[in-house]
């Protein structure tokens, strides 16, 4: 018997641990195209960043089975068939299954309102029936990204028109049925008031969570407003930091640190090479790395069954991205100089904000520093990034009165706070943290030795 070989099947990568889902940015190669092991494929955009997805195999891309630019690919999907070397595209028959219509979508669950008025418990007024339905025997074709966007919404499928093949509800008529239910201005629908609230029941889930969009412009008044979706980066950073807040036990001390002497180092290191440049964060990150190591019990993350001291100190910088955060990692900051710092933070900084950071560049790290200094904030408290123990962060250097032997003077003094969490840092272990940290910032040349 002659076994027939099969295409290949290129399934949606799990890039990360926790990933479920993912957007196909961008292929990279079109059907017909050659593939080598080892080539790039696709771009695969995660909560945080863009990944690249390359070929295990040799072949041709016989079909792409996920358009570029699809949102909420499931993981071990299959997004692309692979044929082998020799093998024709007759083999994409065999592969080819007939697709199952999607289940209607349950109706989305209703925000909790106030008990209704009278006049709101009279029955709507009768809608006429939409003019084509896109299925028989009471069955709506959606594709999964319009019936998301439609839960979410409130929208009911059965009332749109799609556009799509054999009149399929796609993106586009949900955005066109929003578009329509909303004034030109953005203001709230004036469709759907609601009452401001009195109280709560006792049962009722936190106001956060109960409240549409539409209910809390309501509670606003109904002023105008323009709507700027969520992200999968910015849904992960709310989960995570809500997270933090209720779980882990924060708690913050402060110390000013004067950096005249850091400044006058910083300059007389970056006049002798073109070859570098020295921020004053490359220092702050040198310095937190050092004094880790001096008080390692502050290098430390809380679990339920033991306290974990970590051996290597690895350091995740914030960098602001254009619809939230990532936090790379230099990795045994301790162990590096300022010129190594300063050059993988620049490099680290420049691909997270292209999107271009391998994963292992930005989960993990030991502890974390925030700078906001150079937007002019004096003084601000950090939330805690889960596992780390602590996160440093660093105000910005102001020239302040101090007082030196008895008498006033001038000095420039950077605040800086430290969140720690109580369960794997106690107070007096955070306290020897930044009297090492200050001592070095202070005293810059012993960052050098």
């Amino acid at each position: 018997m002659v076994m027939c070989a099969m295409p290949i099947e290129i399934l949606m990568p799990a890039l990360s641990p926790t990933m479920t889902e993912g957007n196909l940015a961008k292929w990279l190669k079109r059907e017909g195209d050659q593939v080598r092991s080892g080539e790039v494929l696709a771009e695969i955009e995660t909560d945080k960043a863009t990944m690249e997805v390359e070929a295990i195999d040799d072949g041709r891309v016989g079909k792409i089975l996920v358009p570029e630019g699809t949102q909420g690919v499931k993981v071990n999907q299959p997004i692309a068939l692979l044929l082998a070397e020799g093998e024709d595209s007759a083999a994409l028959a065999q592969l080819a299954r007939p697709q199952a219509a999607p289940a209607p979508a349950p109706p989305p669950t209703p925000a909790i309102k106030d008990q209704p008025s009278p006049a709101q418990l009279q029955p709507p007024p009768a809608q006429p029936a939409p003019a084509t339905q896109n299925g028989g025997n009471g069955r709506i074709f959606a594709s999964p990204l319009a019936r998301r966007m439609a839960q979410q919404a409130g929208l009911d499928l059965a009332a749109l028109t799609g556009s799509g093949p054999q009149g399929r509800i796609v993106k586009s008529d949900i955005e066109a049925a929003l578009s329509a239910a909303r004034p030109a201005t953005g203001a709230a629908p004036a469709a759907r008031p609601a009452a401001v609230p009195t109280a709560a029941p006792a049962s009722a889930p936190s106001a956060a969570a109960a409240l549409s969009k539409e209910r809390i412009a309501a509670l606003a008044g109904n002023p105008p407003y323009t709507e700027r979706p969520l992200s999968a980066m910015r849904r992960v950073i709310a989960r995570r930091l809500t997270e933090s807040k209720q779980t882990v036990p924060h708690f913050y001390l402060t110390s000013d640190c004067e950096i005249d002497a850091l400044l006058r180092v910083r300059a007389e290191l970056n006049k002798k090479s073109d070859a570098y440049r020295i921020s004053l964060n490359d220092f702050v990150i040198r310095a937190a790395a050092i004094a880790l190591r001096q008080v390692p019990a502050a290098n430390a993350s809380w679990s339920d069954e033991a306290i974990l001291l970590w051996d290597s100190v690895d350091i995740a910088v914030a960098v602001a991205l254009d619809d939230g955060l990532i936090t790379p990692i230099v990795k045994q900051a301790d162990r590096k100089g300022l010129a190594a710092i300063a050059a993988e933070t620049k490099d680290l900084a420049a691909r997270a904000r292209a999107g271009k950071l391998k994963l292992e560049e930005f989960q993990g790290g030991t502890f974390s520093i925030s700078n906001l200094g150079m937007y002019g904030v004096r003084e601000f408290a950090a939330v805690i990034n889960p596992p780390h123990g602590g996160i440093l962060a660093v105000g910005a250097g102001e020239q302040r009165a101090v007082v030196k032997d008895g008498a006033l003077a001038v000095a420039t003094v950077m605040s800086c706070t430290l969140s720690c969490d109580h369960r794997a840092v106690d107070g007096a272990v955070g306290a020897q943290f930044l009297a090492a940290f200050k001592k070095l910032v202070e005293d810059p040349l012993t960052m050098l030795l």
